[in-house]
Order: C-alpha cells, then sequence, then structure tokens
C-alpha cells in the first residue's frame, strides 16, 4: 500500500546480530527475497527476547498531515492481549443498529466488493456469499441498484460491532492516497532519484513459524556468515556507492516525493510519453522509521502548524544543502516492483486492486481481510458525517486495533490533501457470512 506508513522498531538480538522486528505492510505478504539465502541463526535462543522486545511495524500509510488537526480525544490506550483470539473484539449486533446503514448509496460498493470476491470465493466460509454476488452481477450487469445492494447484504451476512481491548466502540480513522510522481525508465539529471526493487540479499524471517504467538511479526536483515545482521540503512542505500546498485528500475525527478512514495507504500509514475506506471510496496529493509517533520519541530525549524508534506515541501526548496541529513535520520527505507498495466487502483494486502473512497486498510487480528465494512465517522477536518460501505481490502503497520481504519482516498493531489487532512473519530461494523465461523 500503501496505504500513511510509519514504522516502529525495536532492536533485538539474532544470534549475537541484530536485527529488526516488523509486522505485515501494507502491501500483500512477501517472501524471503532469495531463495538461495538461508537464515541459520538459532532463535529458539532468543525468544524470550523477542517476545519482550519486539515492537510493532508500523511503515505503512500514515502521511504528515496538510493542515493542522486538533489531537482528538481517545479512548485509553491499552496493550492488545495477545491472547485474544482472531476477530475477538467483534460483537454481534442487529442491522438496525448500523449508524447510517440507510444513508449510503451501497450499490457504489459493488465494484469493491466484487474485486474482493476474486479472491474471497476461494475461502470455504465466503463461497456461498461470492456465489450469491456473482449471480447478481450477471442478473444486473454488474450494476445493482440500491435495493438489490442492500437486500444482497442483508440476506447473506450477520452484522458485527468492533470494539476496543476496553470494550468502548469508538477509535481512529486516518486516511492515505496513492501519489503521482514525474519519473523515467532511464537516469538523467532532471530524473536522479532511483526507486530500488528489493535486493536479492534481503532475508524475512516470518516468526509466526517459530513463535506462534509473534503471528504477523517478521525479522529483517542480511545474512554476513551465519549471522543475521541489520539490513543497509537509507544513508548507506542512498549513498554514492550504494550496496544495491543494479536493483534500480525507475527514476523520479524529486528526491523529496520518493520520500512521500515510501510513506504511502504506492504510486503512479507519470512518463514523459503520457504514459503511467504503478509502483508498489515490495519490501522494506526493517529499520525504524522517524518523522522529519517531528524533527523539524523539535530543531525548531518549522512550527507544528507547518509540518505537513506542503510545508516541509517549502523547508526543502529554502534549505536544499540540509535536505540530505534531514532524510538520514529516517533509517527506514522501502522497496518497490512495478505492477502490472491497467489497474484500477494499487494493490491492497488483499492482492486485488482496490478502489478510491470505498476501501480501508485494517488491522487483520480483528477483521478479517476482504470483508465489507460500515464506516461511520466524519469528513476530513469536519463534523460533516461520513458514512459509507467499505472493504477491509489493506492493511498497514499504525492500523493497529478493533476500532481503527485508514481510509483510500484515491490517487492524486485532491486526494492527498484529503489524506493528509483525515484524523476523525468513527465506528465500525463488520459483515460477516451467515456461516461464518469466529474463533474461541
Amino acid at each position: 500500500m500503501i496505504k500513511k506508513i510509519a514504522a516502529y522498531f525495536l532492536v533485538i538480538f539474532v544470534f549475537g546480530g541484530l536485527a529488526a522486528c516488523a509486522t505485515n505492510s501494507a502491501m500483500p505478504k512477501v517472501q524471503p527475497s532469495s531463495s538461495a539465502a538461508k537464515c541459520n541463526c538459532d532463535l529458539n535462543k532468543c525468544a524470550a527476547q523477542i517476545a519482550e522486545k519486539c515492537a510493532v511495524q508500523t511503515q505503512g500509510q500514515i502521511s504528515e498531515p496538510d493542515k493542522p488537526i486538533p489531537e482528538p480525544k481517545l479512548p485509553d490506550a491499552k496493550p492488545i492481549d495477545q491472547k485474544i483470539p482472531d476477530y475477538g473484539l467483534l460483537k454481534p449486533t442487529k442491522w438496525e443498529e448500523v449508524d447510517g446503514i440507510n444513508q449510503d448509496n451501497v450499490s457504489l460498493a459493488w465494484p469493491a466488493w466484487m474485486q474482493s470476491c476474486s479472491t474471497l470465493i476461494n475461502k470455504p466460509m465466503w463461497q456461498n456469499v461470492c456465489g450469491a454476488a456473482m449471480q447478481l452481477n450477471s442478473q444486473t450487469a454488474g450494476k445493482p441498484n440500491v435495493e438489490a445492494t442492500q437486500a444482497y447484504f442483508k440476506q447473506n451476512f450477520s452484522v458485527y460491532k468492533t470494539t476496543n481491548v476496553d470494550g468502548t466502540d469508538n477509535g481512529l480513522i486516518t486516511g492515505y492516497y496513492e501519489p503521482i510522481l514525474k519519473g523515467s525508465h532511464t537516469k538523467s539529471a532532471k530524473y536522479a532519484n532511483p526507486l530500488y526493487a528489493t535486493p536479492n540479499d534481503l532475508v524475512t524471517v516470518e516468526l509466526d513459524s517459530l513463535f506462534p504467538d509473534l503471528k504477523y511479526k517478521r525479522v529483517r536483515g542480511r545474512l554476513v556468515g551465519n549471522k543475521l545482521v541489520p539490513y543497509y540503512t537509507r544513508a548507506e542505500i542512498e549513498a554514492e556507492a550504494s550496496p544495491i546498485r543494479g536493483k534500480e528500475f525507475i527514476y523520479i525527478d524529486d528526491v523529496i516525493d520518493v520520500f512521500y512514495l515510501q510513506i504511502q507504500g504506492s504510486g503512479l509514475v507519470q512518463l514523459d510519453n503520457g504514459s503511467q506506471v504503478h509502483v508498489g510496496y515490495d519490501n522494506q529493509n526493517g529499520h525504524t522509521y522517524n518523522s522529519i517533520g517531528r524533527l523539524l519541530v523539535e530543531r525548531g525549524e518549522l512550527p507544528m502548524a507547518n509540518a505537513s508534506m506542503n510545508g516541509i515541501k517549502n523547508w526543502v526548496k529554502n534549505n536544499p544543502t540540509k535536505l540530505r541529513e534531514l532524510l538520514n535520520n529516517n533509517p527506514s527505507y522501502v522497496f518497490f516492483r512495478e505492477l502490472p498495466a491497467g489497474l484500477p487502483g494499487p494493490l491492497g494486502a488483499l492482492g486485488v486492486p482496490i478502489l478510491g473512497e470505498r476501501a480501508v486498510a485494517i488491522d487483520p487480528k480483528f477483521i478479517p481481510l476482504g470483508a465489507p465494512v460500515f464506516l461511520s465517522t466524519t469528513e476530513p477536518n469536519s463534523t460533516k458525517p461520513l458514512k459509507r460501505l467499505m472493504m477491509a481490502q489493506d492493511t498497514g503497520g499504525a492500523i493497529k486495533g478493533g476500532v481503527r481504519a485508514d481510509f483510500f482516498w484515491g490517487a492524486g493531489f485532491e486526494a492527498g490533501k484529503q489524506a493528509g487532512a483525515m484524523k476523525q473519530m468513527g465506528k465500525i461494523w463488520v459483515l460477516l457470512p451467515k456461516d461464518f465461523v469466529l474463533p474461541k
């Protein structure tokens, strides 16, 4: 994704070496970069350290807001009990209790739901509802009206209200978007800033295969002998003699746009011939994300009110010689891949294209990936109600908890303005097939 990306890794020792520990990203699950790379480190020796020290990755979809937003009052934060079963914070409720279900043109969510069904139909508990959806889709030439769409969901789904660990039902709703950049497949003075594909020596260890309690967490690094050590930092990767030289696949005109592309997780690259290339998150170097906006505020170089994407870009124009040092304070680095041509949107964690204003990123521990969800919140930096049927088609490291979502606004400048301003409180209901069995 995508998706506002900010990473928090605590460094852990693995067989005497350091490695970063992270959760799934906002994009589809990735495999180890090189089949030849084997992790020989004895992870069992540090199980206790991993369980105690491993922090959640939040590198994903969190953009610097475009204008200051009053900090919403959040419920008292409580640590998530890892013993809570998957989807264990969902509470059965009635359709009549869904706030605003009749105020949305739910038929506009139908194309996004069909995207979900393209992969969910392969899962037993979703086959019946997706089969019924495809039948309705065929009968209506892909355009069921509002009444038919509402009837379909009410006939085939049960409703669950999401809650937090403390039992409250209000949570934070943020936004993300797909930026549009200018670039070229050929390096030049104009297009000098590369996007790198995942290096062959980047090793990713999925920890749940060793420790079930560490589901969604992983270790990244590179092998030096039989020791797994941290992967190269941003400063090392972007040095003149880059250790991953040769993995460049496209070049961008503005280095700060590359930086923000890494925060969002996916983007459109506009080429000089008028064509566009979709690029999407593929992997990450495993280092902690540090906010450059926060750093500039702490240094007294920007007031909090200007610590936005546009404010930082203006600072860069006035301080070009300080840019590299500023960026290097964030050691986290994202690797990309070129996506197939003709996609209607970026690929989310479900592996399907996500559509603007009808997809959200969620925590897959508490909301099944691909499920329809109904969101009741307010528009960005506003009290105007926003009540909408969405599809939970993406994830993000910063998106943690039962009542937590990241709203995908689409591509381009206007979508970016909406995403950057969105920091609202809201409620979420999840629609699950009537024969869906919740874990106990």
